[in-house]
């Protein structure tokens, strides 16, 4: 006798029916998912047909649907012919539809058509963690990551690509036109074969190199003089690692630092995030309910607009200042090193000298102060200080803002790290359930729906490792 756990015979048949329900137990996220859904009202949040025709043939309800992408993107899948096979296959599928099995293009274009629904379905779980007052500080990190869009960087045109393109076309031709005429030389010897195959690869080198010419006048005349010919409105994106550049959407989020839940997001195809920090702050703003907050970012939202209109707006910002100083990297004294004195509105230098206001001019709609002193001319230390007759230093009339920042960041050095700690978290979770694909879908308005689902799935999921499924279903039903 074998000692083994023995499954059930097939062919066995039981008295009494199996319940689907008795396959999903209580602390399941799927009864989560239902309990989330079942509470909101689709036809207010925007769901295309929540209120359904007198005539035609009847569909799905858009709660049906709703909830097939949320188990699909809190399990990682989000493709919708994934989601049809789980339909008929997956147990907690089919106890979340009741046994529904919509078909590929059913579940596709509830997504392609119900973009700012399933936008505003995410910012109502925000609003429901914030009634559970899962956002317990007034502090919140910002940051910004870049993902992969559907669109190769061979199918990327930019100035700089088309001309290093068009130089590698030019050179392939310039060698298969010396292997030709090599095979002429020495054409008894050569398999006919081998030339025919020399002329194919020449000829559509030459189809190459007048595509690359076509392309090069499109581009000229593109608004930002890229072009993307698999998803149009993405772009190409520097990262940090010399090389791996991508083509792709830059991905905002701006996370608490409590509990790294997601409060508010935006899909931009910006490669920067210098204006990005002052309209993050306002929608982290609204989504928890508090005018006064404290936003930590990194170098990259260093703008002294940005930073002004963060304070205008009530927040208060943390951004070190990014180390970009052309005296320093030459070895000379950079703007740090002179002190500003705001009673006497002077700077005074390295050297104990004090530089006076002389003018004011606008640059870039930017008013800046001009100071300089006539004592450099004999100063011991200019060598260390500058290279013209003169040091000038230029001050922004609102730069007692940036200093006022700057101070509080040295009173907090722990900042830093906090954000990193706090928002690189989500992002890598997130990349980490996507895969080396990233995004499904095409253009910034579908983007924009897909990321939705993925913020929404992500919260969903750190809620319900904070409360735990009960709790939560009871939250949302109170």
């Amino acid at each position: 006798m074998v000692r083994r756990i023995e499954g059930h015979d097939r062919r066995q048949s039981f008295l009494l029916p199996e319940c689907v329900d008795d396959y999903v137990d209580e602390n399941n996220p799927v009864r989560a998912i239902e309990a989330f859904v079942d509470e909101l009202d689709l036809a207010e949040l925007g769901f295309v047909r929540a209120v359904p025709a007198e005539t035609g043939r009847p569909g799905y309800h858009p709660a049906t649907l709703l909830k097939l992408y949320l188990y699909g993107y809190l399990n990682r899948v989000p493709s919708s012919r994934r989601l049809e096979r789980e339909a008929g296959r997956n147990l907690e599928v089919l106890w979340l539809t009741g046994r529904l099995a919509p078909d590929l293009k059913t579940i596709a274009d509830f997504r392609r058509d119900n973009g700012p629904a399933i936008q505003a379905t995410c910012r109502r779980f925000v609003m429901l963690c914030r009634e559970l007052r899962l956002f317990t500080e007034s502090l919140v990190a910002i940051d910004g990551s870049k993902f992969r869009a559907v669109n190769t960087r061979d199918k990327n045109y930019t100035p700089s690509a088309i001309q290093r393109r068009i130089e590698q076309v030019e050179a392939s031709i310039a060698r298969y036109l010396a292997l030709l005429d090599t095979a002429d030389r020495q054409e008894p010897d050569v398999p006919s074969a081998k030339v025919e195959r020399l002329r194919e690869r020449l000829a559509g080198l030459r189809e190459r190199m007048r595509h690359l010419r076509e392309m090069e006048v499109a581009v000229a005349a593109a608004p930002d003089q890229q072009i993307s010919l698999t998803d149009p409105d993405a772009r190409a994106m520097a990262t940090n690692g010399k090389g791996t550049g991508l083509v792709g959407y830059n991905v905002q989020a701006a996370v608490d630092t409590e509990h790294h839940l997601i409060v508010a997001h935006e899909v931009t195809n910006l490669g920067h995030d210098r204006t990005q920090l002052a309209p993050m702050t306002v929608l982290a703003q609204a989504a928890t309910g508090r005018t006064w907050l404290s936003v930590l970012a990194d170098r990259g939202y260093y703008s002294g607009r940005q930073v002004l209109a963060c304070e205008e707006a009530g927040a208060t910002a943390y951004v070190p200042k990014p180390l970009t100083s052309g005296a320093k990297a030459e070895s000379r004294f950079g703007k740090q090193d002179f002190v500003y004195l705001p009673r006497q509105d002077a700077y005074r230098c390295p050297a104990g000298e004090r530089l006076t206001w002389r003018f004011d001019h606008v640059e870039d709609s930017m008013t800046l102060r001009n100071y300089w002193t006539d004592a450099c001319s004999s100063c011991p230390i200019k060598p260390q200080c500058t290279t013209g007759k003169q040091r000038r230093i230029k001050r922004w009339e609102h730069e007692g803002v940036l200093d006022a920042m700057q101070k509080r960041l040295d009173q907090v050095p722990q900042a830093m790290i906090l954000r990193r700690q706090t928002v690189e978290h989500p992002f890598g979770t997130i990349k980490a359930w996507m895969g080396a694909t990233h995004f499904l879908t095409r253009t910034l308005k579908r983007v924009s729906t897909e990321m939705s689902l993925h913020v929404l799935a992500y919260n969903m999921k750190r809620v319900i490792a904070i409360l735990g499924v009960g709790p939560m279903i009871r939250a949302i039903q109170a």
